[in-house]
């Protein structure tokens, strides 16, 4: 593998003004009706988990899709392009700390050149890039956002790897397109987290690998901390499950188990966040802007209550779409949801672990 040169971190945050932003929000938005379309996932909830509810009447994969349509341009102006966290340093900034969380994984697959990959919910690619790049492999992308699937096309290209990379428009529920024993090696990077029933989207996943494929996995997870009599607990679960379009929090037991339902062999699976032991929170770019890791300040809770209000003025002056403000304000809700579950210590999603499909 590689790693000689470095390419220039993919990150966008650092150079992309809101003009920019404003530009891609349109093209996103595609003038729909943004304020209606957050009303709508906001209510996800209650058309989930109604009593009256038939069985065909709620697909959550159209609201994870819906969640990602909607905040997919301001999770890359904050995050950059690789939409996961990592276990941090404070000694690096996040992108440095996603990149190394990445070369772990790369690490882990065992990756040798001519393989095929297959990513599961790649999302806009961050980390498929930095595989291609680094593994020599071929990779196809599994996606149900048409948004994100465009994006990653044009980012690939940009980074002169369109030639290595495929894709599957579609759920990794579903991927009867794909052959079984296709794969050399997988993974999927807070993807399975949104499954409606983990097990199967496992199963799915075992199907298309080879005989004897590696699977690396990193999941959300509730910790053993998590008490489920306590209010508060609960109350940050469900505010979490809301603004993240989960249908459920697992254990990571419970993910272990889904996966030896579906098939695989479990090598390892830690906390990652716990394991690294470094002094920093996977959730501290959302709460301060100390060291390196708080050079955006649109990640902190001052920064996205300024967005928020410069946001409502953009969009009486038509510079932004309106609604904008909206989707900042479900984001801000989210990230304070994102530090209640870290600082309680009853969340992560750093759950990281290795498979394998059985010979």
């Amino acid at each position: 593998m590689d790693r000689s040169r470095d390419p220039i971190p993919e990150t966008i945050n650092g150079s992309m003004g809101l003009r920019q932003l404003a530009g891609r929000l349109r093209a996103a938005y595609r003038g729909t009706d943004v304020t209606g379309r957050v009303a709508h996932f906001d209510a996800w909830t209650d058309r989930a988990f109604a009593p009256d509810t038939g069985e065909t009447a709620y697909d959550h994969a159209k609201t994870v899709r819906d969640y990602y349509d909607l905040c997919g341009e301001f999770m890359v102006f904050g995050w950059g392009n690789s939409l996961h966290f990592a276990p941090l340093s404070s000694e690096e900034s996040l992108e440095e700390s996603q990149i190394r969380h990445q070369r772990l994984m790369i690490d882990k697959l065992e990756l040798r050149e001519g393989m095929t990959v297959v990513d599961v919910g790649c999302g806009i690619g961050g980390p498929m890039r930095r595989v291609v790049r680094e593994g020599g492999v071929r990779v196809v992308g599994v996606n149900n956002s048409d948004l994100q699937l465009d994006k990653a096309r044009s980012l690939n290209a940009e980074a002169g790897l369109d030639h290595m990379v495929d894709y599957f428009a579609g759920s990794f529920m579903d991927m009867s397109p794909i052959a079984d024993h296709t794969f050399d090696r997988g993974y999927a990077i807070e993807s399975t987290c949104h499954a409606p029933d983990k097990a199967g989207a496992f199963a799915e996943i075992c199907r298309i690998l080879k005989p004897g494929a590696l699977f690396w996995g990193q999941e959300m997870c509730l910790t053993d901390k998590f008490d489920p009599d306590d209010d508060r607990h609960r109350a940050i679960e469900q505010e979490l499950m809301h603004g993240i379009a989960l249908n459920e929090i697992a254990t990571m037991g419970e993910v272990n188990l889904a996966l030896e339902e579906a098939g695989f062999q479990v090598i390892e699976g830690m906390d990652r966040a716990v394991a690294q032991n470094s002094g920093v929170p996977w959730y501290r770019p959302m709460e301060t802007r100390r060291g390196k890791l708080g050079d955006i300040p649109y990640r902190i809770p001052l920064g996205r209550k300024a967005l928020i209000g410069a946001s409502r003025l953009a969009e009486l002056v038509r510079t932004l779409p309106v609604g904008t403000a909206d989707v900042i304000r479900l984001m801000d809700r989210t990230a304070m949801a994102y530090v209640a579950g870290g600082s309680t210590g009853i969340f992560t999603p750093l759950y990281c672990f290795l498979a394998r499909k059985p010979l």
